[in-house]
């Protein structure tokens, strides 16, 4: 029987390798969508594979309370890769609760309820988080939902100044917006909120569930405009797939933080692929090359001309914004030119590839897109 949560696509994958994906017939797709930016090192990383083999034959699982020398090792590699100050390491199961951690932490060490958030923005699907979250049909079925949420226009510094007062525990924001269509921060708004909660005593926080770990060219997306938040979350990517969230805290949020608990916080085997993977992450230079892949496609998809309206992002985090409807587009690519996909609204096609992707999987990409959007304007 089906699962009644998704909507299954007529693609049943059986194994990946690296950018690719197989299917039951071991037809090979090219997976420019990584799952959601979870396969950030490539699928079945073989660092990744024997680090969890290996501590799955050692020790399954042990309750966060007990030291363990593998979650140890990962608060001490994710504190070193965290941008300076945010020291203090969460780790949970998912970017939700990540999310909903976040905002526990930063209503607890103020004091205060008021959470500002953004239109566009998608910080999960808990009540907490999908309290955060802009769009209705996510949010309808379920209210409700926890109070004392205020979503102001993304990237309107005034708006956000305005909102912004002595009775708000936090501002939470995505450096650069996924769900919302891959709409990266103007320039001076990561800024314009780092002053506002500084003069405000609000908790700032980064939801760099997507945009985190090298993605966007900087390990994280904020390094790019040099903003150092309060809390920034992070998930996808971490473990390659294995179920693993962390938020990570400065010190006077982590100090009162709250009785909040998790049974599954740090599973030694989720955590000793998190290690692998950040491992591959730094001594792969990955940050790097995402960096010079992304330029490369954007170049290229430049350079095509192609019918389409906009191209937008950072590093390995795109989106292409079409005149047609995009999940019709991202059919096609699958089916016709064994390209995976994803979509960020009716309009964009967003592409967020394994940061191991070369120059010749963004030409395939490229003429791949070309042809699909060309036949579609056409008709």
């Amino acid at each position: 029987m089906s699962g009644f949560v998704f909507s299954e696509k007529p693609i049943r994958i059986e194994r990946g390798e690296g950018p690719y994906l197989y299917d039951d017939s071991d037809t090979e797709f090219l997976d420019f969508g990584a799952s959601y930016a979870v396969a950030a090192v490539g699928h079945c990383h073989p660092r990744v594979v024997e680090a969890a083999k290996d501590q799955l034959e050692r020790l399954m699982f042990v309750q966060a309370s007990y030291p363990n020398d593998t979650r140890d090792a990962c608060y001490e590699k994710l504190a070193t890769v965290a941008p300076d100050g945010l020291e203090n390491v969460w780790l949970c199961n998912s970017g939700t609760e990540a999310n909903e951690a976040a905002l526990k932490f930063a209503r607890s060490a103020t004091g205060r309820q008021k959470i500002v958030a953004t239109s566009r923005g998608f910080h999960g699907r808990t009540m907490g988080a999908l309290a955060a979250t802009w769009k209705q049909k996510y949010k309808k079925p379920f209210e409700p939902l926890a109070g004392a949420f205020e979503a102001v226009p993304y990237g309107d510094s005034e708006a956000l100044s305005e909102a912004v007062d002595d009775e708000t525990a936090a501002v939470i924001v995505e450096p650069i917006q996924g769900e919302g269509g891959i709409n990266p921060a103007p320039e001076g708004y990561l800024e314009t909120a780092r002053e506002r909660c500084d003069e405000t005593g609000a908790a700032l926080v980064f939801d760099e569930i997507q945009t985190g770990l090298g993605r966007t060219g900087e390990f994280w997306a904020c390094e790019h405009d040099g903003v150092t938040p309060d809390v920034l979350t992070s998930a996808k990517g971490l473990a390659s797939g294995l179920p693993l969230g962390a938020t990570l805290c400065r010190d006077w949020v982590a100090e009162n933080a709250g009785p909040h608990g998790s049974t599954f916080s740090g599973n030694p085997v989720v955590c000793a692929a998190a290690n692998a993977t950040l491992d591959v992450l730094v001594e792969e230079e990955l940050t790097s090359h995402a960096a010079e892949m992304g330029a490369y496609l954007h170049e290229e998809l430049e350079a095509a001309e192609l019918p389409i309206r906009d191209v937008r992002g950072r590093g390995l985090m795109t989106g292409i914004e079409v005149k047609r409807g995009s999940n019709r587009l991202l059919k096609e690519l699958a089916l016709n030119h064994r390209v995976l996909a994803l979509p960020a609204g009716r309009s964009v096609l967003r592409l967020l590839p394994p940061l191991v992707i070369e120059r010749e999987h963004v030409d395939r990409v490229v003429e791949a897109i070309g042809d699909v959007v060309s036949t579609t304007a056409e008709r």
